[in-house]
């Protein structure tokens, strides 16, 4: 039988705070929560920023979809280069040392002095002058505003989606309530698998967009822009500072569906008894001037020119960031996000075995092209087939009536007019087919905006948070629903909707990425996999699981209250215990790695035809 991918522990940062201890699905539901989990999330977000946790207002304001606040660059004032055409006839003076070693063509050069020249222009000449100008855009899913993860470790200049990759990984590890080196010594070291990444590789710079900017501003290439930028980074620092592993690595790439692409490779290696324990996660850093300029030059986002359209706003007039983002209503655009969320998953034996938290399941992951495309931005019919595989799938498990009435949905909801319209026709289409009426539908990016690889990603935390506390965060920036949406069977929440902490079996996440990459994952509650554990592991074995999960829990809460107190660093051992060659030995068993080792022994898979 097929092992149960469980998923233990969360952890990572994005614009909401915190991911472990469920803190930052608390600041997307904070106005409805009651006194003392309010405080904590504050306490929480002051422990991040070094705020005041009295300052309520402050670390509000500081977190979500907001103003850029001047931390990653000035919106006033983003740099570029001004493209002058030089009449002939013109004259420059320059120091002797500035003159290029191959001058160009109709440059005459007389010497001044020792130190000067004096170029005459032959012919007409291209000049590139600095100068700055406005972002187009404003509003953005922003880290805590004061959070620095670099400053937590000793960074090395890294570019920002590693430094977040190992605060987010280390943060899932440790909220897990198990010790990493306990749980290695009980599982192969070749049974540990990690799919982590991005989908725009690090693109500021300290990674590729340093590298690519360099020689255009007169500057050098330095030695780690290069191999800092790889797209698969995250997967390498958590196996190389974070784990020490050496099991299966790399990352899937699929647009916005990234991060269900990487859960699928990780849940595949689960169900087939390749791996024991799984870490998935993206980390995405995309707030860079050119990347906003990319995305607002294909009419992508929502810029500030068209929010006040939207508003009907002079055009002096200040837009509300706040609301920059809103899914299924009249919108103009999404709205740029960073973000890095990991999750640690084991097979239903080793959850059970250590005690580990259970805070849902996997049942799996679709993935599905478009076809022939006209346009390779568009939607198309992939995610009708993945959505309705989720939901087939569920009713086979569950039944059509579980479905129907303990179900809701994480929509892509990227804030887009043909989002709206597509995305809704889409889970419109296949509650009619499954007989499904007022279903449940939200969009966190509402919220904390499309952090691109990592957006399922944040769908997920979300829908973890709403099996601890029964809230299903709303679409709250929108205040009616926009008339072209189909929405006969749905219901689109615009406020959060109390369900109980048990009144959700399970989840359909769905992401749609440019190019036709689409996804859905089908993922089921934790009171759900704790009756599939005891029909499928026996009573006996789970009231051990209960017992070993005290201690457990009761870790995992010194956690939570060390990282409030801001005395926990995040996991990074550079240069520790390396193998090198001499600590290697092989044999046709096995392969031994110092004090650990990994068998070698083969079946042959295809017995009956060799």
């Amino acid at each position: 039988m097929s092992r149960l991918p469980v998923i233990v522990a969360q952890g990572g940062i994005g614009p909401a705070g915190r991911t472990s201890g469920f803190n930052a699905y608390c600041r997307l539901v904070f106005e409805a929560l009651g006194q003392e989990q309010a405080d904590h999330t504050l306490s929480s977000l002051a422990a991040l920023t070094g705020a005041d946790s009295a300052d309520q207002q402050r670390l509000l304001d500081d977190t979500l979809i907001r103003k850029l606040d001047g931390t990653l660059f000035d919106p006033d004032h983003t740099p570029l280069h001004n493209l002058l055409k030089v009449q002939d006839g013109s004259q420059l003076i320059l120091r002797r040392r500035q003159l290029p070693k191959d001058l160009p063509s109709g440059w005459l050069v007389t010497e001044l002095d020792s130190d000067r020249v004096q170029v005459s222009f032959g012919s007409e000449q291209s000049l590139l002058v600095p100068g700055t100008q406005p972002s187009p855009v404003y509003a953005a899913g922003q880290l805590p505003t004061g959070f620095h993860p670099e400053k937590l470790y000793q960074s090395r200049n890294h570019p920002r989606g590693l430094a977040m990759t190992v605060y987010g990984a280390s943060d899932a590890l440790m909220s897990l309530g198990i010790p990493f080196d306990t749980l290695k010594q009980q599982i192969s070291p070749d049974q540990i698998s990690v799919y982590a990444g991005s989908s725009m590789s690090q693109l500021d710079h300290n990674g590729n967009g340093g590298m690519l900017q360099a020689r255009l501003q007169g500057k050098r290439v330095t030695s780690k822009q290069l191999p800092l930028g790889f797209a698969e980074m995250p997967a390498d620092f958590i196996n190389a500072y974070v784990l020490g592993s050496f099991g299966s690595t790399g990352t899937n790439m699929g647009a916005c569906a990234t991060f269900l692409y990487n859960l699928r490779q990780g849940i595949n290696d689960i169900r087939a008894g390749r791996a024991r324990l799984v870490i998935v996660g993206n980390s995405e850093a995309p707030l860079t001037p050119e990347v906003i300029d990319g995305y607002t030059n294909m009419g992508a986002l929502a810029s500030d020119k068209n929010l006040r359209v939207l508003d009907k706003l002079g055009k002096d007039d200040i837009p509300d960031y706040r609301r920059a983002c809103r899914p299924f209503g009249e919108n103009c655009g999404f709205t740029l996000a960073e973000s890095a969320q990991f999750f640690v998953l084991m097979d239903d034996e080793l959850a059970v075995q250590t005690g580990a938290p259970i805070l849902g399941a996997v049942a799996d992951v679709f993935v599905n092209a478009d076809g022939h495309k006209q346009s390779i931005s568009g939607p198309g019919a992939g995610n009708y087939i993945t959505f309705a595989k989720a939901v087939s799938l569920a009713c086979s498990i569950f039944g059509d009536e579980v479905v129907r009435n303990h179900s809701f949905v994480q929509a892509h909801g990227s804030g887009t007019p043909q989002n709206r319209i597509t995305e809704s026709h889409i889970l419109d289409e296949v509650a009619r087919t499954f007989g499904i009426t007022r279903w449940p539908v939200t969009a966190i990016k509402s919220r904390v905006g499309h952090s691109l690889a990592t957006a399922a990603g944040d769908q997920l935390m979300s829908t973890l948070g709403v099996w601890q506390h029964g809230l299903i965060p709303g679409i709250t920036t929108i205040d009616r629903i926009a008339d072209d949406v189909h929405q006969e069977r749905l219901q689109v929440l615009t406020d959060h909707l109390a369900a109980g902490r048990d009144g959700l079996d399970m989840a359909f996440l769905n992401a749609k990425g440019f190019g036709g990459n689409n996804a859905t994952a089908m993922v089921i509650a934790p009171q759900r996999v704790q009756i599939m554990l005891e029909k499928r592991h026996g009573q006996s074995a789970m009231k051990a699981w209960h017992q070993r999960n005290e201690s457990v829990v009761e870790t995992a809460a010194a956690y939570e209250q060390g990282m409030c107190a801001g005395t926990v660093s995040p996991l990074y051992r550079f240069g520790e215990n390396v193998i090198t060659d001499s600590d290697i030995s092989l044999s046709r068993e096995q392969v031994e790695l110092g004090d650990v080792s990994v068998s070698l022994r083969m079946d042959n898979p295809w017995g009956d035809c060799v």
